[in-house]
Protein backbone atom coordinates (compact mmCIF):
# COMPACT_ATOMS: atom_id res chain seq x y z
CA UNK A 1 0.00 0.00 0.00
CA UNK A 2 1.84 3.10 -0.83
CA UNK A 3 0.48 6.90 0.76
CA UNK A 4 1.09 10.11 -0.92
CA UNK A 5 0.27 13.52 1.18
CA UNK A 6 -0.54 16.47 -0.62
CA UNK A 7 -0.05 19.68 0.92
CA UNK A 8 -1.39 23.02 -0.99
CA UNK A 9 0.40 26.16 0.29
CA UNK A 10 0.63 29.64 -0.43
CA UNK A 11 2.32 32.47 1.66
CA UNK A 12 2.46 30.66 4.86
CA UNK A 13 5.73 29.11 5.32
CA UNK A 14 6.03 28.77 9.06
CA UNK A 15 2.95 26.59 9.14
CA UNK A 16 4.03 24.76 5.95
CA UNK A 17 7.02 23.52 8.30
CA UNK A 18 4.90 22.41 10.48
CA UNK A 19 2.65 20.34 8.69
CA UNK A 20 5.77 18.88 6.26
CA UNK A 21 7.48 17.99 9.85
CA UNK A 22 4.17 16.41 10.96
CA UNK A 23 4.26 13.85 7.55
CA UNK A 24 7.97 13.55 7.74
CA UNK A 25 7.62 11.91 11.09
CA UNK A 26 4.77 9.66 9.69
CA UNK A 27 6.21 6.11 8.95
CA UNK A 28 3.06 5.50 6.71
CA UNK A 29 3.30 8.40 4.19
CA UNK A 30 5.43 7.10 0.84
CA UNK A 31 5.90 10.89 -0.14
CA UNK A 32 4.37 14.13 0.37
CA UNK A 33 3.52 16.32 -2.74
CA UNK A 34 3.68 20.09 -1.87
CA UNK A 35 1.48 22.16 -4.38
CA UNK A 36 3.55 25.55 -4.62
CA UNK A 37 0.43 27.86 -5.46
CA UNK A 38 3.28 30.88 -6.46
CA UNK A 39 3.79 31.53 -3.14
CA UNK A 40 5.94 35.00 -2.51
CA UNK A 41 7.28 34.77 1.28
CA UNK A 42 9.95 32.78 1.30
CA UNK A 43 8.35 29.27 0.55
CA UNK A 44 9.32 28.89 -2.85
CA UNK A 45 13.08 29.29 -1.65
CA UNK A 46 12.64 26.94 1.38
CA UNK A 47 11.64 24.38 -0.86
CA UNK A 48 14.03 24.39 -3.16
CA UNK A 49 16.38 23.61 -0.24
CA UNK A 50 14.34 20.90 0.78
CA UNK A 51 15.45 16.65 0.22
CA UNK A 52 12.89 14.14 -0.47
CA UNK A 53 10.25 16.25 -1.26
CA UNK A 54 7.84 16.55 -4.51
CA UNK A 55 7.30 20.18 -5.27
CA UNK A 56 5.13 21.52 -7.99
CA UNK A 57 4.96 24.90 -8.57
CA UNK A 58 1.81 26.40 -10.42
CA UNK A 59 0.43 30.16 -10.33
CA UNK A 60 -1.93 30.53 -7.43
CA UNK A 61 -5.27 28.71 -9.10
CA UNK A 62 -6.94 28.41 -5.21
CA UNK A 63 -7.48 25.19 -3.20
CA UNK A 64 -9.22 23.51 -6.11
CA UNK A 65 -6.35 24.18 -8.10
CA UNK A 66 -3.51 23.16 -5.47
CA UNK A 67 -5.52 19.67 -5.05
CA UNK A 68 -5.95 18.96 -8.53
CA UNK A 69 -2.57 19.32 -9.36
CA UNK A 70 -1.48 17.65 -6.62
CA UNK A 71 -4.12 14.56 -6.54
CA UNK A 72 -3.30 14.30 -10.53
CA UNK A 73 0.12 13.80 -9.71
CA UNK A 74 -0.54 11.09 -6.71
CA UNK A 75 -2.49 9.04 -9.36
CA UNK A 76 0.17 9.44 -11.74
CA UNK A 77 2.67 8.38 -9.69
CA UNK A 78 0.47 4.92 -8.80
CA UNK A 79 -0.22 5.75 -5.00
CA UNK A 80 -3.19 4.08 -3.82
CA UNK A 81 -4.50 6.71 -0.83
CA UNK A 82 -3.81 10.58 -1.50
CA UNK A 83 -4.05 12.29 1.84
CA UNK A 84 -5.31 15.78 0.96
CA UNK A 85 -4.28 18.99 3.18
CA UNK A 86 -3.91 22.55 3.88
CA UNK A 87 -1.07 24.27 5.43
CA UNK A 88 -2.55 25.05 7.99
CA UNK A 89 -3.21 21.65 9.65
CA UNK A 90 -1.07 19.49 11.71
CA UNK A 91 -1.58 15.72 11.70
CA UNK A 92 -0.97 13.75 14.88
CA UNK A 93 1.49 10.83 15.04
CA UNK A 94 -1.39 8.24 15.37
CA UNK A 95 -3.99 10.04 12.58
CA UNK A 96 -3.02 8.13 9.36
CA UNK A 97 -3.07 4.61 11.30
CA UNK A 98 -6.45 5.69 12.40
CA UNK A 99 -8.01 6.75 9.49
CA UNK A 100 -6.93 3.31 7.64
CA UNK A 101 -8.35 1.85 10.70
CA UNK A 102 -11.98 2.71 9.13
CA UNK A 103 -10.91 1.38 5.91
CA UNK A 104 -13.56 -0.96 4.53
CA UNK A 105 -14.48 -2.29 0.59
CA UNK A 106 -17.23 0.75 -0.32
CA UNK A 107 -15.25 3.51 1.72
CA UNK A 108 -13.73 6.38 -0.31
CA UNK A 109 -12.93 9.56 1.70
CA UNK A 110 -11.51 8.62 5.58
CA UNK A 111 -12.01 11.92 7.13
CA UNK A 112 -10.42 13.28 10.46
CA UNK A 113 -11.34 14.65 13.47
CA UNK A 114 -9.92 18.74 13.59
CA UNK A 115 -9.09 20.38 17.17
CA UNK A 116 -8.90 24.27 17.06
CA UNK A 117 -6.99 25.65 20.28
CA UNK A 118 -7.77 22.75 22.04
CA UNK A 119 -11.54 22.86 21.54
CA UNK A 120 -13.15 20.18 18.04
CA UNK A 121 -13.95 22.13 15.09
CA UNK A 122 -16.39 20.51 13.28
CA UNK A 123 -18.45 21.59 10.33
CA UNK A 124 -19.04 18.57 8.95
CA UNK A 125 -22.79 17.20 7.88
CA UNK A 126 -24.71 13.92 7.24
CA UNK A 127 -26.51 14.71 4.49
CA UNK A 128 -26.70 17.46 1.43
CA UNK A 129 -30.22 18.87 1.22
CA UNK A 130 -30.34 19.72 -2.05
CA UNK A 131 -34.82 19.88 -1.89
CA UNK A 132 -35.43 21.92 0.32
CA UNK A 133 -34.48 25.86 -0.31
CA UNK A 134 -35.19 26.72 3.00
CA UNK A 135 -33.65 24.72 5.22
CA UNK A 136 -29.51 24.33 5.08
CA UNK A 137 -28.06 23.10 2.36
CA UNK A 138 -25.67 21.18 5.17
CA UNK A 139 -28.21 19.13 7.33
CA UNK A 140 -27.21 17.22 10.27
CA UNK A 141 -24.03 18.69 11.19
CA UNK A 142 -21.84 16.99 13.16
CA UNK A 143 -21.30 17.76 16.51
CA UNK A 144 -18.24 17.63 18.85
CA UNK A 145 -19.84 14.71 20.78
CA UNK A 146 -19.44 12.53 17.99
CA UNK A 147 -17.81 9.36 19.33
CA UNK A 148 -17.72 6.59 16.15
CA UNK A 149 -17.39 6.69 12.87
CA UNK A 150 -20.00 8.27 11.21
CA UNK A 151 -20.76 8.54 7.43
CA UNK A 152 -20.84 11.89 5.97
CA UNK A 153 -21.79 13.26 2.98
CA UNK A 154 -20.53 16.69 3.73
CA UNK A 155 -16.11 17.40 4.12
CA UNK A 156 -13.56 19.51 3.91
CA UNK A 157 -10.22 19.72 3.10
CA UNK A 158 -8.30 19.49 5.60
CA UNK A 159 -7.20 16.00 6.07
CA UNK A 160 -8.96 13.38 3.82
CA UNK A 161 -7.53 10.34 2.70
CA UNK A 162 -9.07 9.76 -0.43
CA UNK A 163 -8.93 6.39 -2.08
CA UNK A 164 -7.76 6.24 -5.44
CA UNK A 165 -10.33 3.96 -7.13
CA UNK A 166 -12.42 7.11 -6.41
CA UNK A 167 -10.23 9.16 -8.07
CA UNK A 168 -10.00 7.05 -11.03
CA UNK A 169 -14.74 6.28 -11.23
CA UNK A 170 -15.16 10.51 -10.56
CA UNK A 171 -12.57 11.94 -11.21
CA UNK A 172 -10.44 15.10 -10.09
CA UNK A 173 -11.56 18.32 -8.05
CA UNK A 174 -13.81 21.16 -9.82
CA UNK A 175 -10.50 23.37 -10.28
CA UNK A 176 -12.50 26.69 -11.47
CA UNK A 177 -14.42 26.48 -7.89
CA UNK A 178 -10.79 28.13 -6.54
CA UNK A 179 -12.12 28.36 -2.78
CA UNK A 180 -15.49 27.17 -1.37
CA UNK A 181 -17.28 24.20 -2.26
CA UNK A 182 -14.73 22.47 -3.74
CA UNK A 183 -14.84 19.76 -0.99
CA UNK A 184 -18.31 19.46 -0.96
CA UNK A 185 -18.37 18.78 -4.00
CA UNK A 186 -16.12 15.96 -3.99
CA UNK A 187 -17.38 14.42 -1.28
CA UNK A 188 -21.30 14.35 -2.90
CA UNK A 189 -19.69 13.35 -6.15
CA UNK A 190 -18.12 10.55 -4.12
CA UNK A 191 -21.55 9.53 -2.32
CA UNK A 192 -23.11 9.95 -5.72
CA UNK A 193 -20.96 7.81 -7.19
CA UNK A 194 -21.58 4.37 -4.30
CA UNK A 195 -19.07 4.93 -1.92
CA UNK A 196 -18.95 6.14 1.71
CA UNK A 197 -17.35 9.10 3.06
CA UNK A 198 -16.70 8.45 6.82
CA UNK A 199 -15.95 10.97 10.06
CA UNK A 200 -13.57 9.30 11.86
CA UNK A 201 -13.30 10.90 15.12
CA UNK A 202 -10.42 8.88 16.60
CA UNK A 203 -8.29 10.28 13.98
CA UNK A 204 -6.81 13.39 15.58
CA UNK A 205 -5.39 16.92 13.12
CA UNK A 206 -4.60 20.00 14.81
CA UNK A 207 -5.84 23.29 12.93
CA UNK A 208 -4.60 26.76 13.31
CA UNK A 209 -6.91 29.47 14.42
CA UNK A 210 -6.81 32.86 13.00
CA UNK A 211 -8.24 36.27 13.21
CA UNK A 212 -9.52 36.05 17.01
CA UNK A 213 -8.30 38.83 17.74
CA UNK A 214 -9.62 40.90 15.27
CA UNK A 215 -12.63 42.98 15.27
CA UNK A 216 -15.89 42.23 13.01
CA UNK A 217 -14.60 45.56 10.47
CA UNK A 218 -11.24 43.44 10.32
CA UNK A 219 -12.13 40.32 10.14
CA UNK A 220 -14.58 41.57 7.08
CA UNK A 221 -11.98 43.26 5.20
CA UNK A 222 -9.90 40.24 5.19
CA UNK A 223 -12.55 37.69 4.20
CA UNK A 224 -14.84 40.09 1.54
CA UNK A 225 -12.84 38.21 -1.73
CA UNK A 226 -13.63 35.10 -0.10
CA UNK A 227 -17.13 36.04 0.14
CA UNK A 228 -17.53 35.98 -3.54
CA UNK A 229 -16.30 33.02 -4.08
CA UNK A 230 -18.73 32.08 -1.51
CA UNK A 231 -21.51 33.51 -3.03
CA UNK A 232 -20.89 32.65 -6.50
CA UNK A 233 -19.99 28.78 -6.07
CA UNK A 234 -22.96 28.09 -3.37
CA UNK A 235 -24.91 29.45 -6.60
CA UNK A 236 -23.16 26.96 -8.86
CA UNK A 237 -23.29 24.09 -6.23
CA UNK A 238 -27.19 24.24 -5.70
CA UNK A 239 -28.06 25.25 -9.53
CA UNK A 240 -25.54 21.92 -10.93
CA UNK A 241 -27.36 19.60 -8.22
CA UNK A 242 -30.33 20.93 -7.06
CA UNK A 243 -33.73 18.81 -7.20
CA UNK A 244 -36.32 21.59 -7.86
CA UNK A 245 -36.24 24.98 -9.43
CA UNK A 246 -36.45 26.88 -5.97
CA UNK A 247 -33.24 25.41 -4.56
CA UNK A 248 -31.40 25.69 -8.39
CA UNK A 249 -32.37 30.04 -7.74
CA UNK A 250 -33.67 30.42 -4.71
CA UNK A 251 -31.18 29.41 -1.96
CA UNK A 252 -27.77 30.84 -3.50
CA UNK A 253 -30.41 33.72 -4.04
CA UNK A 254 -31.34 33.90 0.02
CA UNK A 255 -27.22 34.16 0.88
CA UNK A 256 -26.72 36.90 -1.42
CA UNK A 257 -29.19 38.77 -0.76
CA UNK A 258 -28.05 38.39 3.18
CA UNK A 259 -24.66 39.78 2.15
CA UNK A 260 -26.26 42.77 0.27
CA UNK A 261 -27.88 43.68 3.42
CA UNK A 262 -24.71 43.66 5.35
CA UNK A 263 -23.47 45.46 2.18
CA UNK A 264 -25.79 48.28 2.61
CA UNK A 265 -26.40 48.48 6.36
CA UNK A 266 -22.62 48.80 7.08
CA UNK A 267 -21.11 50.73 4.00
CA UNK A 268 -21.81 54.28 5.18
CA UNK A 269 -20.28 54.16 8.67
CA UNK A 270 -17.65 51.46 8.15
CA UNK A 271 -15.02 50.80 5.94
CA UNK A 272 -15.18 47.08 5.41
CA UNK A 273 -17.81 47.36 2.18
CA UNK A 274 -18.74 49.77 0.09
CA UNK A 275 -21.91 50.17 -1.42
CA UNK A 276 -20.78 49.35 -4.87
CA UNK A 277 -20.08 45.57 -3.50
CA UNK A 278 -24.08 45.32 -3.84
CA UNK A 279 -23.28 44.83 -7.64
CA UNK A 280 -20.22 42.43 -7.28
CA UNK A 281 -22.25 39.78 -5.29
CA UNK A 282 -25.40 40.26 -7.35
CA UNK A 283 -22.70 39.17 -10.22
CA UNK A 284 -21.32 36.54 -8.47
CA UNK A 285 -24.65 35.30 -7.65
CA UNK A 286 -25.24 35.33 -11.60
CA UNK A 287 -22.24 33.74 -12.58
CA UNK A 288 -22.95 30.78 -10.59
CA UNK A 289 -26.51 30.39 -11.62
CA UNK A 290 -24.74 30.09 -15.06
CA UNK A 291 -21.84 27.89 -14.21
CA UNK A 292 -19.38 30.26 -15.01
CA UNK A 293 -16.69 29.44 -13.30
CA UNK A 294 -12.72 30.43 -12.81
CA UNK A 295 -10.15 32.68 -10.63
CA UNK A 296 -11.48 36.18 -10.47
Amino acid sequence: MKIAAVVVTYNRLKLLQRTIECLRNDRLVNTVIVVNNGCTDGTTEWLRTQEGLHVIEQENVGGSGGFYTGMKAACEGGYDWIWCMDDDVFPEPDCLSRLLECDRPDAGILCPRRIQAGKIFVNECARVNLSNPFTSLHQGRLTPDVSEPTEIEGMVFEGPLIKREVVEKIGYPNKDLFIFYDDTDYSYRTVLAGYKVIYVPQAHMQKELFFNNDSWKEKSKKKKWKRLYQVRNSAYFNHHYGKNFAVKYGRAFQGMFGYMMVVLFSAPFVKAYRLSDIGQFWKMYRDGIKEILGKL
